[in-house]
């Protein structure tokens, strides 16, 4: 089984004669499985709310430096865990569910854990306020987004 700097399992597709890894931390966590196995950085595309996946280079990741992107029209922002700005999303997040809820003090410990415990957790942001918090399996899913991520490509033997 193969996976990511943080241990996390990474996808495998086969596409034609090739094989595609996704599923890594970091634009440095795939560059370094490339060049461990003697692989390609591509750029994947899940378009159709599924896992099918395309090679393309619409989002410009490799360019970019970055290993995931979403796109779901202008009103929807989507915040990966190791984008700047997601801990402030996941604490004011934690503070509004605590305040709905009126938790004591921990459990408003044991709802953090909720977040990060999520596998590779996304927040959702519509319109500028906070939407829900998916994983980033799931995002290839949800409003007709367009997901981006990094991949590695090796020769099928």
């Amino acid at each position: 089984m193969e996976t990511n700097a943080y241990n996390q399992k990474l996808n495998r597709y086969v596409l034609n004669d090739q094989i595609i890894y996704t599923g890594f931390s970091s634009f440095k966590d795939a560059e370094e499985c490339a060049q461990k196995k003697g692989g390609t950085l591509v750029e994947v595309a899940f378009k159709d709310g599924n896992d099918n996946p395309q090679i393309t280079d619409e989002a410009g990741l490799i360019e970019k430096q970055l290993h995931y992107y979403v796109d779901a029209g202008e009103e929807y922002k989507f915040i990966h865990s190791s984008d700047p700005g997601f801990r402030k999303y996941a604490d004011e997040l934690q503070k509004i569910k605590a305040k709905q809820r009126q938790d004591s003090p921990e459990e408003r410990y044991f709802a953090n854990f909720e977040i990060e415990n999520v596998e590779d957790p996304i927040v959702i942001i519509k319109n500028d306020h906070f939407e829900s918090v998916t994983s980033r399996e799931r995002s290839k899913y949800l409003k007709h987004a367009k997901v981006y991520e990094l991949g590695v490509s090796l020769p099928k033997s």
